[in-house]
């Protein structure tokens, strides 16, 4: 197995952070895991690397997650079931189960980085998560040696959130999910909850789900930095979870606040919208800053470090809790 070393880590990190890994290993099948060798390494599993921060070198072995393949696995009368292998594109999958007529996914079209990534952060976007999609999983355990299966219930999903992070694995390199099963409706409603979906398909009266993954991508677009133009790791922050109660009180004080309920009773708030009113839209540190068209994102203007992120994270952070006393959390992990 031909482990490189002292890799340029760069060009795997969509903020483009300078950073090199000890060892590195490309996997393009799950049988690789295996090998008795990478057990003892210390170790990072790498995806699209959409929402890393790379704060300097990685004295491990990063493992880069490239496992191909999707295909229909099974059907029964309510559901298709799709695996895909952990490296495929999320973007590109989502296209191909609606060029196949399998429809589900389009809410979370455009969304970077690899199917084996998106259930560790139960990547979500315009009223839908993947967990709700989930069927099953399949990973490689480094400390048992042997391949694990976790359903969704299994998966303990929550708002960019799951087992994986719960436990730390997505931190400490003993999982690496090698491919992912959706179960795909057969009956199927146009999720169109969100006012900006709705308004971008207001001339259409009966929108199929590639119409809803075309007027996702359209906003998408409109809102969001191209990586390949301006590095960027998306959505920086978590959109702050808070009682009914304090929600009540902050929407009176500022009536334009954007708040969605949530099942549990607690009230979802637009990070984006508070760090705006906090001044930071369009704002640099350095060679950092928050995107101008959208205030979540975060983005190197060019020659930034891990260190330069961090500067203008807790910036922003300190701007948004003495303005609203509110505490946001980043969504990247930080390497």
């Amino acid at each position: 197995m031909a482990i490189s070393v002292a890799v340029d880590l760069a060009p795997f990190n969509t903020l483009a952070l300078p950073g090199k890994a000890a060892r590195y290993l490309k996997i393009t099948a799950a049988e690789q895991l295996a090998d008795p060798a990478l057990a003892a390494e210390r170790r990072f599993i790498l995806g699209g690397g959409g929402n890393l921060v790379l704060t300097g070198d990685f004295d491990g072995l990063l493992l880069h997650m490239a496992i191909p393949g999707r295909r229909l696995l099974s059907e029964d009368r309510e559901a298709w079931y799709v695996e895909a292998g952990a490296g495929e594109n999320w973007h590109d999958f989502v296209q191909w189960t609606l060029a196949q007529g399998w429809p589900g996914l389009e809410n979370l079209s455009l969304i970077p980085g690899t199917v084996g990534a998106a259930p560790i952060q139960n990547i979500g976007a315009y009223g839908l998560e993947v967990g709700e999609r989930l069927h099953s999983l399949t990973a490689w355990d480094f400390a048992r040696r042997a391949c694990v299966s976790f359903d969704r219930v299994g998966c303990r999903f929550g708002y960019r959130d799951s087992l994986f992070k719960q436990q730390g694995w997505h931190l400490n390199g003993r999982l690496a999910i090698t491919n992912v099963v959706f179960r795909l409706p057969k009956v199927w409603a146009a999720n169109i909850q969100y006012g900006e979906v709705a308004g971008e398909l207001a001339d259409i009266a009966t929108p199929t789900a590639s119409d809803v993954a075309a007027a996702v991508v359209a906003i998408r677009r409109r809102k969001l930095p191209d990586p390949a133009v301006t590095p960027n790791a998306g959505s920086f922050f978590h959109n702050p979870l808070v009682t009914s109660a304090a929600a009540a009180a902050l929407k009176e004080k500022y009536p334009a606040l954007p708040c969605h309920p949530q099942p549990d009773g607690r009230v979802k708030l637009a990070a984006g919208w508070l760090i705006e009113q906090a001044g930071w839209k369009g704002k640099a540190l350095g060679p950092v800053g928050m995107y101008e068209k959208q205030a979540l994102v975060l983005v190197n203007h060019g020659g930034a470090s891990g260190a330069d992120v961090r500067r203008a994270m807790l910036a922003v952070q300190a701007a948004v809790r003495e303005k609203f006393g509110l505490e946001l959390s980043p969504e990247p992990v930080f390497l």
